[in-house]
């Protein structure tokens, strides 16, 4: 599946839903604001470097998913929670891409300049990030096992 920016899923996507993701989005960096507050600043870091709109954004994608083959009259409902499971992969690529931008922060931050810091953890997000979607998509072991889970 190839990356891609779909602009029109935009107007897809109902106010409410926007609403939802949010407020959960909201909730969860307030509470992981409450526990650096109350335990301090590492147990509220990791908190908040979860994606906070990926149970949100997880939900609505596997029920619009769910919507379309209704839609096209196919009842299953396995789509959505592949779909899903998609997002999720990425989510956890994206995180482990910020445990690298954390890790530089906290080690260069109290030594050098933050713009620079900055920057070189952003790059290494990305640079891990990106790492780790390739060699999903392009390592041997990954395609064996994706060739595994499809259906016949």
């Amino acid at each position: 599946m190839p990356i891609e920016l779909n602009l029109g899923a935009l107007k897809r996507t109902r106010w409410h839903e926007y609403l939802v993701r949010f407020v959960l989005g909201g909730l969860i960096t307030a509470f992981a604001g409450w526990v650096a507050s109350r335990y301090g600043a590492v147990p509220g870091g990791l908190l908040l470097a979860f994606p906070a709109i990926f149970p949100a954004s997880a939900t609505l994608l596997e029920k619009h998913e769910q919507a379309k083959k209704r839609r096209a009259g196919i009842s299953s409902t396995i789509r959505g929670r592949l779909a899903a499971g998609l997002e999720a992969r990425g989510a956890v690529m994206g995180a482990i891409g910020g445990m690298g931008f954390g890790a530089l922060v906290w080690k260069l931050l109290p030594q050098g300049s933050p713009g620079l810091t900055l920057l070189l953890a952003l790059v290494s997000w990305l640079a891990i990030s990106s790492l780790l979607w390739y060699v999903r998509k392009h390592h041997p072991w990954a395609r064996s096992v994706r060739s595994g889970l499809r259906r016949p």
